[in-house]
Parts: structure tokens; C-alpha cells; sequence
């Protein structure tokens, strides 16, 4: 089945159809990083950095959403660009119900799990007596109420954008940022909730922002290959795997994200809790960075995959070359301008000088990360996109979590606080330089059979 945005994937000039689909995709990222920013820079409001560490240390419960998202999203948008690139309309309606509804599933069973065991939970990840209160009630309303809405309105972005549909998807997205962005002050403020109030705004924002989802791909029957009709969930065909292993890397990154931000929260609430609220409030402003860098990698995943399916591998190549340079010198420019402005940035979070120290420090330290960050995180789409499965999981781990954590435990053990925030960029530079080892090669012998890269 041809959809009216096949001409994208075929004959538009590849800048051209890079541009296309990555913008929106970048835009959408970063109104993702700002309306995460605006939960922190409004609870910062409150002068409380007890309330803003809270906020910090749900984040990592909080982003195990995205890698659910990451996990069907990505590895099913993967696989609905070389099944159209393949012609096989049928697969992809298969691969897009099964998608949809397991990645509802999994959401809701993971809100219960984190209600239920909370006690446990959440001093694991860092809280203390001061802390406890604050976070549990945003993660009753982010995760408990709110995490199907949030998996599925990122993971539907991802599938509308294999269709070509990269506006759209990117509407969406920003849809739900920006509406966080507004209900923020109305619900902490306003309403006099916040903490709370922050987390009301992020589920009401996420759940709007799905419905947007839904009526778009309803309103498109028969020009979509993507559909809600459960009756086309299936898991033959090899769906589950390959969705579930072209998607894991993604996940897997996601996954040892939360366990590095645990570990470093874990690490810095032994010298105040306004370390804690400056490392979060330092991470919140470099997620800009990797948005443009996950904005422009994840944007032309389906670009790539089609053309690989169809076997034009010039267009390809074409089109990897055009995202690492675009990347490369838009992470290069937001890493110079992070660290200039590191503490003006900060302080317009929160007015206590202690937590303003911390986050310019770190925010100086990780923030010259971007350029790696950029070059890794184009790989792993590339090998993701190919339905390559080993290469990409192996980046995922060594970038988060592989390096990092022991290299956190080991500057902490040699120069407190500061030198633990190194592991950061030490980790990033490593996972780029085994990312250009596993690529290189594939590189040099793209243009044979796609069977022989899987």
C-alpha cells in the first residue's frame, strides 16, 4: 500500500527528507526536555530544595516510561518502515496492534507496582524523611494514574512518525509539553498543591496528548498502516522479537539511565540534599543537548529503514551522513553556550546559593558531553533502523551504567562530590569510541544483502 508520504522516503533530496523528518522530531524533544525543565523550574519557585531534590529522585522511576515508549515505539516503528519498505501491509498493521496494546499493558501493570511497593521503592532510590512525602504523591499521579497515557503518547509518536508523518508526531508531543507547561503554575500555584500539583499537570498533559494520538490514526483508516483495532494484535510472524529486540537498546539505555541516576543521587545525598536538587536541576538543562541529539537520530530511523528494505543503499548512506553532520555541530554550538551560561541557567531554577554552587559546577562538567552523545546516539539509530540487535544494546549499556557507575564510586572515593559528576563525560567519551569501532566496518560493506547485516 503507497501512502502519500512515500515520495519522502523515495525521491525527495535527502537533505531535504532529512530535514523533514528530523525537525519536527528535534522540536518535539525539546518541548519534551522543556516541559520536563518546567516541572522543576516551578517547583524551584517554592525557595524548598527539599521539594526540588523530591523531583529529582522520582525522575529516574518517572523516565522508565520513556524506555517502555523507546522499547515498542522505536523497535516498532523499525520494523513498520522495512515492512513498508517490503510492501507488507499486513505485518504492519500486525506489528502497530501489538505494539499499542502491550505497551498499555506493561504501563499500567508498572503504575501498580510502584503504588504498591512504594515503602520500598522509594528509599531504594534515595529518599529520606524530608523527601518521602513529596515523592510519593507526584509518583502516585505521574505513574500510578498517569503512565499509560505517558508510554503511549510517546510510543504513538514514534509509530506515527514511521508512517512519514513526522509533523504530526511532533505535534503531538509538543501538544502535551506545552500544555504541561501552562498547567504547571495553575495546579502548584493556583491551586496551592505543589509538588503535587506538578505531577496533576503532567498526567492531564500526557493524557490529552494520547487522545490526540487516537484521533489522529482514527481519522486516518485506510491511508494509515498503523491501527487501534485490537482484533490485528499478533504475535506471530517474529513480531514480538524483533520488535522487542530492535527496540530493547533504546530501552536498555533508558534502563541504565535510571540505575546511573540512582546511583549518583544515592551517591550525593551523603553531602546535602542540595547537591542532590543541583545535579538534577544540572541534568534537567543538559537534556537539551541529548534531545537535539535523540531528536535527530530517532528522527531518521525511518528513512533509513525504508531505504535499507528497498534496497537503495546510496540513499541511505546519504542520509546517515547528512544526520551525524547536522548533529555534530548543533550538540557542538549547545555545549558551548551550556557551559557559558551555567550559572545563570541554574539560579533562574532556584534562588539558594548552596544548590546554585552545585548546579553550575556539574552543569559545566556534563555538559561537554553533547558532540560524544550526538555521535552514539546516531549510531545506535542507524544499527536500530538496519534491525540490528547485539551492536546497538552494547552502546546502550557501556554509555549508561557499563562505565559510568564504576567510574562514580571511584572519583567519589578520590574527590567527593565534584569529581563524581566526571563519569559523566568519561563514559560518554568511551561509548563514542566503541560506537565508531562497530560501525566502521559496517560502513565499508553496506550494499550487499540486508539478510547479511541482521
Amino acid at each position: 500500500m503507497k501512502t502519500d508520504k512515500t515520495e519522502l522516503f523515495e525521491q525527495t533530496p535527502v537533505t531535504r527528507a532529512v530535514l523533514a523528518l528530523v525537525v519536527p522530531t528535534v522540536i518535539s524533544q525539546i518541548i519534551t526536555v522543556i516541559y520536563n525543565m518546567a516541572d522543576t523550574f516551578f517547583i524551584g519557585q517554592l525557595n524548598d530544595p527539599n521539594q526540588v531534590a523530591a523531583a529529582s529522585l522520582s525522575l529516574p522511576l518517572f523516565l522508565l516510561t520513556t524506555g517502555m515508549a523507546n522499547l515498542f515505539g522505536i523497535g516498532g516503528a523499525s520494523l513498520v518502515s522495512r515492512s513498508m519498505g517490503l510492501g507488507d501491509t499486513e505485518k504492519a498493521r500486525n506489528t502497530s496492534a501489538f505494539c499499542i496494546w502491550t505497551a498499555a499493558a506493561a504501563a499500567l501493570l508498572y503504575g501498580l507496582v510502584i503504588f504498591a511497593f512504594r515503602r520500598v521503592i522509594l528509599p531504594a532510590v534515595g529518599t529520606d524523611s524530608d523527601t518521602f512525602a513529596y515523592c510519593s504523591s507526584y509518583l502516585f499521579w505521574t505513574l500510578t494514574v498517569g503512565a499509560v497515557p505517558t508510554v503511549l503518547n510517546a510510543a504513538l509518536a514514534h509509530l506515527v512518525r514511521a508512517e512519514g508523518y513526522s509533523g504530526q508526531a511532533s505535534f503531538g508531543v509538543a501538544l502535551g509539553g506545552g500544555l504541561n507547561i501552562l498547567l504547571d503554575p495553575v495546579f502548584i500555584f493556583g491551586f496551592h498543591l505543589e509538588i503535587t500539583g506538578a505531577a496533576v499537570a503532567t498526567m492531564l498533559s500526557n493524557l490529552i496528548a494520547t487522545l490526540y494520538f487516537v484521533v489522529l490514526i482514527l481519522g486516518k483508516r485506510g491511508r494509515f498502516h498503523l491501527t487501534l483495532n485490537p482484533r490485528y494484535y499478533s504475535v506471530s510472524g517474529g513480531i514480538p522479537k524483533e520488535v522487542l529486540l530492535v527496540g530493547l537498546p533504546s530501552c536498555i539505555m533508558n534502563l541504565m539511565g535510571i540505575f546511573s541516576n540512582i546511583t549518583l543521587n544515592k551517591l550525593l545525598v551523603s553531602y546535602s540534599n542540595a547537591a542532590v536538587a543541583g545535579i538534577g536541576i544540572a541534568k534537567k538543562i543538559d537534556m537539551l543537548a541529548f534531545a537535539i541529539a535523540n531528536g535527530l537520530s530517532q528522527g531518521v530511523i525511518p528513512l533509513i529503514g525504508y531505504n535499507y528494505s528497498a534496497k537503495n543503499i546510496r540513499r541511505m548512506r546519504d542520509a546517515i551522513k547528512v544526520t551525524l553532520l547536522l548533529s555534530l555541530s548543533v550538540t557542538t554550538v549547545g555545549a558551548v553556550l551550556l557551559f557559558t551560561c551555567a550559572n545563570p541557567l541554574v539560579r533562574a531554577f532556584i534562588n539558594d546559593a548552596e544548590t546554585v554552587r552545585y548546579g553550575s559546577m556539574f552543569q559545566r562538567i556534563i555538559c561537554i558531553t553533547g558532540p560524544f552523545t550526538a555521535i552514539t546516539t546516531v549510531i545506535i539509530s542507524i544499527f536500530q533502523a538496519l534491525g540490528q540487535k547485539g551492536k546497538p544494546l552494547v552502546l546502550s549499556m557501556l554509555r549508561k551504567g557499563g562505565l559510568d557507575v564504576p567510574f562514580m564510586f571511584l572519583l567519589d572515593w578520590l574527590g567527593g562530590a565534584e569529581a563524581v559528576a566526571w563519569a559523566t563525560p568519561v563514559a560518554d567519551c568511551g561509548a563514542m569510541l566503541a560506537g565508531i569501532l562497530l560501525f566502521v566496518p559496517l560502513w565499508k560493506t553496506l550494499g550487499g544483502d540486508p539478510k547479511s547485516y541482521d
